[in-house]
């Protein structure tokens, strides 16, 4: 996969502020304040910096968290996972493989064979409806 580089005064222009904090300075938003932690229409979830296909909403589910959260990525490495020990805590964090843009953090206590749960920041997301 091609990466998408650009300077960040391009990544500052692109970005809404909000985004630019999540994406580029691994920014976190509140809990229960994203626009897609209770969005449960069919569809994709893409990355707000470079378009890059994400997450599926077949593998969203509610956490309880207030976080928009997923079991898997999408096939084909879509995501690239980082050891963060930011904050006093170790966590593993995970970023977009194509623009390395953070999206969120990816942790062992979730549904399904896979028992993850990607919790993910709406701020970094960008949501394609499936079209009929």
């Amino acid at each position: 996969m091609a990466k998408t580089e650009l300077p960040e005064t391009a990544w500052q222009d692109k970005l809404s502020p909000e985004q630019y904090h999540v994406l580029r300075e691994a920014g976190t938003e509140r809990a229960f304040t994203g626009r897609y932690w209770n969005n449960h229409d069919v569809g994709d979830y893409v990355c707000a910096g470079c378009g890059a296909p994400l997450f599926e909403s077949a593998t969203k589910y509610d956490s309880g968290s207030g976080w928009p959260s997923f079991t898997k990525p999408v096939e084909g490495g879509a995501v690239d996972e980082h050891r963060d020990i930011s904050h006093g805590m170790m966590r593993t964090e995970v970023r977009c493989a194509k623009c390395e843009g953070h999206l969120g953090h990816v942790f062992p206590d979730g549904p399904g064979p896979e028992g993850l749960r990607y919790c993910i920041n709406s701020a970094s997301l960008d949501f394609k409806p499936e079209t009929k």
